[in-house]
């Protein structure tokens, strides 16, 4: 007599197939190569995917640095939020000065763009700095503009000067002194701000550009300059001996911002005041802490650049072996020494500028 269940078993074992021979197993994989085929190549052919996950990095860091900043928010400054300053819900600033101040008051003035490699941030991520530098005799105003890749450069820039334009017709109501400007930023805010500086004081390269400045080089007293970009190409074809920012990140946030993933394209140079500061560029105050590899690589090299031209530089640079190591964008750190420190050195430089 035959045994079913012996049967049954061996023929249970024949028509078992190894799970790697399965059609859904095979499906399974095929789906899941394919989804990573489609974003590999989406990686390749836009910056879009990358430049969102480094935005939401650089969003969700903003938001630490300014919760950690608001103890230090002092009182008795007023703002004035959202001033439309151009055509399109990105173009709108902040403005800070005394409440003390007159109504037809006029204040040395700091205009701050900030930072984000281009494509994060907005103007209130350093909302309780700004105040502290108020609280000092200073209408500070805060620029917000369109973030890449929603728009590519030279948008920005055109954004930008015309904000400076809007300040100056609305000096009055700002409380600002329009003969005493200084121009401030931070990280990919200072490489605007440089560019900008240089835009003023360097009339071929506005013309090159195909930029008319709203401000004349006489408004501009000084320039602000925080862990900055000032060789775009730096990023792109980094000193091998350097560690990357963001690492692969660093070449999407150029490609974002430039408009081209050919960083050998005319545009990576011109969009880099490295090689555009000439004798007239403002006298300008520069930072960057010795844990950030923008110091090494951009600040100090800027800084030089502008020395051997003649431009007076008030440094504050950090021995290498410093401690503790300061990061990228350490200024904004106020519960430490170093931080206080730059804050002080900033604002001398400020009121050495515009006394």
């Amino acid at each position: 007599m035959v045994d079913k269940r012996a049967a049954n078993k061996k023929s249970s074992q024949k028509k078992k197939r190894p799970f790697y021979k399965r059609k859904g197993f095979l499906w399974s994989v095929g789906s899941i190569v394919g989804v990573v085929l489609i974003v590999a190549l989406a990686f390749r052919v836009s910056p879009w995917p990358g430049a969102m996950i480094i935005r939401k990095v650089f969003d969700d860091n903003s938001a630490k640095v300014k919760q950690a900043l608001e103890k230090h928010s002092p009182a008795g400054v007023a703002k004035l939020a959202d001033q439309h300053y151009a055509e399109g819900s990105d173009t709108r600033l902040d403005v800070y000065y005394p409440e003390q101040t007159a109504p037809n008051g006029r204040l040395p003035t700091l205009i701050w763009t900030h930072g984000g490699a281009w494509l994060s941030g907005d103007k209130t991520n350093a909302e309780p700095y700004y105040r502290v530098i108020a609280s000092k005799g200073y209408t500070v105003i805060s620029l917000d503009y369109t973030l890449a890749p929603e728009r590519a450069y030279p948008a920005q820039i055109h954004q930008l000067n015309q904000a400076h334009k809007y300040i100056i017709d609305n000096a009055e109501r700002f409380r600002v002194d329009p003969t005493r400007i200084m121009l401030a930023g931070d990280s990919a805010g200072a490489q605007y701000s440089a560019q900008l500086a240089a835009l003023i004081t360097n009339p071929a390269y506005a013309k090159e550009v195909g930029v008319e400045p709203s401000l004349a080089p006489s408004q501009l007293k000084g320039v602000v300059l925080n862990c900055g970009i000032y060789k775009m190409a730096g990023l792109v074809h980094p000193d091998p001996t350097l560690p990357k920012i963001v690492g692969w990140g660093d070449d999407v946030a150029v490609w974002a911002y430039a408009g081209t993933h050919d960083f050998n394209d005319p545009v990576i140079r011109q969009m880099s005041p490295y090689y555009h500061v000439t004798k007239d560029f403002p006298a300008t105050y520069i930072t960057g802490g010795n844990g950030d590899p923008l110091t090494e690589a951009q600040s100090k090299p800027f800084a030089d650049e502008l020395g051997t031209l003649g431009v007076p530089v008030a440094r504050l640079f950090y021995p290498a072996d410093h401690q503790p190591s300061l990061p990228h964008e350490y200024q904004f750190n106020l519960d430490t020494q170093d931080g206080q420190n730059a804050l002080t050195a900033m604002l001398a430089f400020m009121q050495e500028r515009t006394r």
